[in-house]
């Protein structure tokens, strides 16, 4: 439960607010915060006049927020702000109330503190919040209304009362995530857009690292002020030094750590005194190295948090952003202005694709090594890069995941404005637990992140040179409105190459226009795609041809290749294809195999590349994107038939491990999913009396709690009669299960697993006894929206059998959606059923239904939230 602990919220203005349940010790700082309250804010909060007392805040402390809750705003030490409940007659109800120090009004301090206030009475199982108003609390009024609750109010003895449901709508779920952004924004613009920077370590040796970050925030000629702090006030690299920030005579917005990990926690501490809000710590030796080092971690945290700040890292290379000319890294070189926001989980690597992206002429409007991200994280940086004018493209290295379902939201959202491009690591781990039924065994890590990616958008590169390649693609050329590609050449063998490369890819080659074509070229030319020019071609041969397949409408980008030959050099070629290139609509790219590497008249004027396979994987992985933005956002489907409520009780009773039959079959029928009618039976005659009343032919199957039936002779089929069928119980021994046999329809797989990181992953696929052979079910990360659940019944070998393979009948796609909706909203709702299966599941021409199912129950381990963003 989030009840039990702190909780740190931004404000509008970026300032981090800490909000905790008062504590039996806060008595006096309590009734002191009321106490400091202006006489009119007392009023408002009490309707009239009260005497603060001890036995006033005496009802707040040790909420137990069954009967009362209450939650405090804290800051730097000090109350700011109170919230609290107190639960009615009716159980469902509890009045509350609200109250914000005078010079701490207009913050968005009470609409965060009722959005945590409610979240956890809601959890309680109170429904609905009241509050008795007095008409002149216009602030308060304000907070109810603009909150994103429906609100209903009425005038009751000369006072406003506002009552509104807790439950949280998609317009609720709105509104938090716009005050988010707003807010974690302002909190990163003191990192991105500071006016000063503080180097706390800065030395005048080049070679040590704060003197290096120094250097480079004077060299790359930082449009603000820099001061070098260090312990005996050395001037550095010419600027006069200081000991501390607190001797720095002007404000400082950013202050970047170079110090060993022992004295940065002090250092720390003098500089969020002195106003300080943003902090990167490059140090090592905190989470990185043990348990030693993330109690010093924790710490740092606190004392950021406590002073209202943010901070990057530690253990991290440092940040850029080319709109204030800020170099504030360790970085070797110089760090190229762009359009690419490039965020990186690992130092070493963010420095790799540094150079890389040098090498390459890509530029970056912003660098960020979050390092131990102890606390701003990729899902904070895409708030930020979200409405950052010159970033055109998002780069991010992720090796973990802190808030994937926060990750998703925003990836969506930013996607649909610029491209997102992703390398993730670290995922072997996960994917090798032992996993015990077929949806687990399908399953895994790389499967639960390449879902996320694909409903969010996020294009997934493999290895640093593609994420580097379509970085280069994207950030450079338009998107392709499709798939279609044409290759023109000088040598026929590349453009074979060439072609294989878009198949593998996902590309097609479609017939071109020939007639201009022909004209342009010698007769022995190929004007098939790929276009072979012959060896003989010219650079103004590419001037001429190259418009002509930019202009096909049956063309929806180009790859133009070239072979140094006598009759052209790679630098003329280049030009003339960069100027055919430019201004045009649909993305070109160069593939030149030259001695000496890229031309440089091909550098930001097309993507260029230097073997055809690469540039073809790049641009598959463009259309990736380019089939998203056509893909609409869909929606969550509303439910009926659900009775969430027993399906809880049926878990809640049960003991971690493989359901039995009865409750299985319980938990499926109270989420409406349909089950072929069976009866348990605890002997032979007693299977033989289930037979007749359900009709032959029937199957009879093991009840053992989580058996793998065919593979343990648990099941029979298609029994006809009654020896057949008392032969098969006897066999079996103990209770089995007897069902009614259904002919015909497509064995199919559905299932369900909770990801430890990322939730419940819905799959489907084929089914039956080759589903773990056959191997290819698809997954997406509950909730399904209805273009989720299309996909899944469209995608690969499921979809063919759905569609009707061979002449089978097609299936119908209504109940099978339904199914899949019913099962991840099953997932979402009972996050302790850690595994389902439904295998397999007879997709009829009529409906679907499952003939067999397993449902394992695993406690979640609580994973407390220490920040509402």
């Amino acid at each position: 439960m989030v009840a039990a602990g702190a909780v740190d919220v931004i404000l509008r203005d970026g300032t981090t607010l800490r909000l905790r349940p008062p504590a039996a010790g806060d008595v006096e700082s309590l009734t002191a915060f009321f106490e400091g309250l202006s006489d009119e804010s007392r009023r408002l909060r009490f309707h009239g006049g009260v005497a603060v007392t001890p036995r006033l805040v005496e009802p707040m402390l040790g909420p137990d927020w069954e009967s009362r809750g209450a939650l405090v705003g804290e800051l730097e030490g000090e109350i700011v702000a109170c919230a609290s409940y107190v639960r009615l007659r009716d159980p469902g109800a509890a009045e509350s109330a609200f109250a914000v120090a005078d010079e701490h009004q207009g913050r968005g301090i009470g609409t965060r503190l009722l959005e945590q206030l409610a979240a956890r009475a809601e959890e309680v199982g109170i429904e609905r919040f009241l509050a008795v108003v007095l008409p002149e609390n216009a602030r308060m009024i304000h907070v109810f209304e603009h909150v994103g609750f429906s609100i209903s109010r009425h005038l009751d003895q000369g006072a406003i009362e506002v009552e509104f449901p807790l439950a949280p709508t998609e317009a609720y779920r709105a509104a938090v995530d716009e005050r988010d952004h707003v807010a974690v924004t302002a909190s990163l613009r003191p990192f991105f857009e500071p006016r000063s920077v503080a180097v706390v370590g800065a030395s005048r040796r080049r070679e040590t690292i704060g003197g290096r970050i120094f250097r480079n925030v004077v060299e790359g000629d930082f449009a603000g002020a820099a001061y070098p702090v260090n312990r005996d006030g050395t001037p550095v690299a010419g600027v006069r030094g200081y000991r501390s920030v607190a001797e720095i005579p002007d404000p400082v917005d950013l202050a970047v750590l170079a110090l060993p990990a022992v004295a940065v926690l002090p250092a720390a501490e003098d500089a969020l005194r002195s106003g300080v809000r943003a902090l990167v710590v490059v140090s090592a030796g905190f989470a990185e190295v043990g348990s030693d080092g993330a109690e010093r971690e924790r710490q740092l945290l606190e004392l950021v948090r406590s002073h209202g700040g943010r901070l990057i890292g530690p253990n991290c290379l440092g940040v850029s952003s080319a709109s204030v000319a800020l170099n504030a890294t360790f970085a070797g070189r110089g760090i190229p202005p762009g359009n690419i926001g490039f965020s990186s989980q690992s130092g070493a690597l963010g420095l790799a694709l540094l150079e890389a992206a040098d090498q390459r002429g890509l530029g970056l409007s912003s660098f960020v090594s979050i390092g131990n991200k102890a606390d701003v994280s990729t899902n904070d940086l895409l708030e930020w890069w979200e409405d950052d004018e010159p970033t055109g493209l998002v780069l991010m290295y992720v090796e973990s995941f802190g808030n994937p379902r926060r990750f998703a939201r925003l990836a969506q959202r930013v996607a649909r404005r610029k491209p997102v491009l992703a390398l993730k690591s670290g995922t072997t781990a996960t994917g090798a637990r032992a996993a015990s039924s077929h949806t687990a065994a399908l399953a895994g890590s790389e499967a639960a992140v390449d879902a996320l990616f694909r409903q969010a958008g996020v294009i997934r590169a493999r290895t640093l040179d593609e994420l580097v390649d379509v970085a280069g693609l994207l950030s450079s050329q338009p998107t392709p409105r499709g798939r279609r590609v044409a290759v023109l050449t000088n040598a026929g063998g590349l453009g074979i190459l060439a072609a294989d490369a878009c198949e593998a890819a996902g590309l097609m080659l479609p017939p071109v226009e020939t007639a201009r074509l022909r004209e342009l070229l010698p007769a022995e030319a190929s004007v098939a795609n790929p276009v072979d020019m012959l060896g003989s071609a010219t650079p103004e041969t590419y001037a001429r041809v190259l418009p002509v397949l930019l202009e096909d409408p049956g063309v929806d980008a180009v790859i133009a290749l070239f072979v140094p030959a006598a009759q052209a050099t790679a630098d003329a070629v280049a030009r003339e294809i960069a100027a055919a290139a430019a201004g045009a609509e649909k993305p070109v790219l160069a593939v030149v195999l030259s001695a000496v590497g890229v031309p440089g008249k091909l550098r930001g004027a097309v993507a260029a590349f230097t073997s055809p396979e690469a540039a073809a994987r790049a641009l598959g992985r463009a259309a990736e994107r380019a089939d998203w933005l056509r893909r609409p956002l869909g929606s969550v489907p509303e439910l009926d038939g659900v009775d969430r409520e027993a399906a809880a009780g049926i878990v809640d009773g049960a003991d971690e491990g493989w359901l039995d039959p009865a409750r299985t079959r319980a938990l499926l029928e109270a989420y409406g999913i349909p089950l072929v009618p069976e009866r348990l039976a605890n002997g032979p005659d007693d299977a033989v009396a289930a037979a007749h009343e359900l009709g032959f032919p029937v199957v009879v199957k093991t009840a053992a709690a989580g058996a793998h039936k065919t593979e343990t002779g648990g099941v029979a089929l298609d029994l006809a009669g009654d020896e057949a069928v008392r032969a098969a119980a006897g066999r079996m021994g103990g209770p089995v299960l007897v069902q009614r046999m259904v002919g015909g329809g497509t064995e199919l797989l559905a299932g369900l697993v909770q990801d430890p990181t990322f939730g419940p992953l819905v799959a489907f696929g084929p089914g039956g006894v080759l589903a773990e052979l056959i191997g290819e079910a698809s997954f997406r990360i509950a909730p399904l929206t209805d273009v989720d659940a299309d996909e899944l019944l469209s995608a690969g070998k499921a979809g063919l059998l759905v569609a009707g393979f061979r002449g089978a009948p097609p299936a119908d796609r209504a109940p099978l959606a339904d199914l899949l909706h019913r099962l991840a909203r099953l997932g979402e709702d009972l996050p302790a059923v850690a595994e389902l299966d439904l295998n397999p599941v007879l997709a009829l021409p009529e409906g679907c239904v499952a003939v067999d199912a397993r449902v394992r129950v695993r406690r979640p381990e609580a994973r407390p939230r220490t920040k509402s963003w």
